[in-house]
């Protein structure tokens, strides 16, 4: 078997995990394009999953009664170390070893497992990740209590090379004695490295309620809560390369699953002589959930509480937000506490400029897998006669990813 099954295990978990849920929050692609933000300035729509409460907040004209996402989609790549480039050439090389031993080319069987040692070497604790969400909101904001609907998914995927010192010891002999390199028939036969793909997962569908107060001196305190039903998966798989077959891939095999109810918490509290000035708090998953893997590793669903502070004009939209919580990695990858910053230039109510950057306050250099440290995301927004067509990106020093979203707001 050769160690080009490890391709094979990426690409398998990578498509077949999308079909779960994932551990990160959903975003909308307006708030994707503004750094993640999204508790002090979201649309009624967009509040079902970043703060209940900013359904019945104060909004432009035009943008406070019915709002409807259908849908909003999103999708980010993080691959600096090359892994899957590296797996693309380890298969060459090992398809060059065994021509090679086959047409009893002892030289070049020697030359090529020289390289091959060397390409491990580098795979070797390499990791890619792969992220993707889906989601669906209405929204309808009444005169005594604003209502929503939503249901939202989301994937994060991790895959890694683990590499055996036995394989590099092997490689060694074969590249520096003749005898042992003419014993070579099918190298894969010899190896022990494998693969291991981690994914974690969540979804929700739930409802949303909220009402706004009106206080003292031309402010106004807006409550929301959403009750969700929540459903966490894992998937864990690893496999010895040169045990790996296609016909026993089984995705259920690998997966756990749980579910159960939690509820989400907003406030938000708009203040300033014509109220544009805007403070929120979000609370999500009040409830702590947990799931094993079937190798034991937890994935741990804790809540999570996000505060922020937006100005909105005429034209303008400013905001910051901070998680105040530490969110745990699953799996190879960086904690995460954010603290963001957010901006949108509206043209006319048809054409939205947005950007946004955000940093993590909690990465560190010791982690198991890919960093997160500073990113940066943009966007797009065309809005022609209430429907809404947005295109956003994000790009850093080891992730590029990209949203898109249709819907319409009245």
């Amino acid at each position: 078997m050769r160690l080009s099954r490890l391709a094979l295990a990426v690409s398998l978990g990578l498509v077949t995990t999308q079909t779960f849920a994932g551990p990160q929050a959903f975003t909308t692609a307006r708030s994707f394009a503004m750094g993640g933000t999204g508790v002090a300035v979201a649309h009624p729509a967009s509040a079902n999953t970043s703060n209940p409460a900013m359904m019945a907040a104060t909004h432009h004209e035009w943008a406070d009664d019915f709002g409807v996402i259908f849908p909003s989609v999103n999708a980010r790549f993080a691959d600096d170390e090359e892994v899957l480039d590296q797996i693309d050439a380890i298969q060459d090389t090992i398809d060059r070893i065994n021509e090679s031993a086959s047409n009893n080319n002892i030289p070049g069987v020697q030359q090529s497992a020289g390289v091959l040692e060397g390409q491990l070497r580098e795979l070797n604790q390499d990791t890619a990740r792969a992220d993707a969400g889906l989601g669906f909101s209405i929204a309808l904001p009444l005169e005594h209590f604003s209502v929503g609907v939503f249901a939202d998914a989301s994937v994060r995927a991790t895959t890694r090379g683990n590499v055996s010192d036995s394989d590099l010891l092997i490689l060694d002999q074969i590249e520096n004695d003749a005898v042992t390199a003419g014993t070579v028939n099918d190298i894969g036969d010899q190896l022990t490295s494998d693969g291991t793909i981690i994914a974690a997962a969540v979804g929700e569908v739930g409802i949303s309620i909220a009402h706004a107060f009106e206080v003292a001196d031309n402010r106004t305190l807006s409550v929301g809560v959403s009750p969700k039903y929540v459903q966490l998966r894992t998937f864990e798989y690893r496999q010895d390369v040169s045990d790996f077959e296609d016909d026993d891939f089984d995705a259920d095999e690998y997966q756990t699953d749980d579910s159960g109810f939690n509820v989400d918490l907003g406030a938000a509290y708009a203040f300033g002589s014509e109220q544009n000035w805007t403070a929120g708090l979000a609370v999500r998953n009040l409830i702590p959930m947990d799931l094993e893997s079937n190798s034991g590793r937890t994935f741990e669903l804790e809540p999570t509480v996000t505060a922020g502070i937006a100005h909105q004009g005429s034209m303008h939209v400013l905001t910051a937000e901070v998680d105040l919580i530490k969110n745990k990695a699953f799996g190879y990858g960086d904690d995460t506490q954010w603290l963001a910053l957010g901006a949108e230039f509206d043209v006319f109510r048809y054409v939205q400029l947005r950007g946004g950057v955000r940093q993590n306050l909690a990465s560190n250099d010791n982690n198991a897998g890919i960093e997160e440290t500073t990113q940066f995301t943009f966007g797009l927004g065309v809005s022609p006669f209430g429907a809404h067509l947005e295109l956003s990106g994000l790009v850093s020093d080891t992730e590029m990813g990209a949203a898109i979203e249709l819907g319409a707001a009245f």
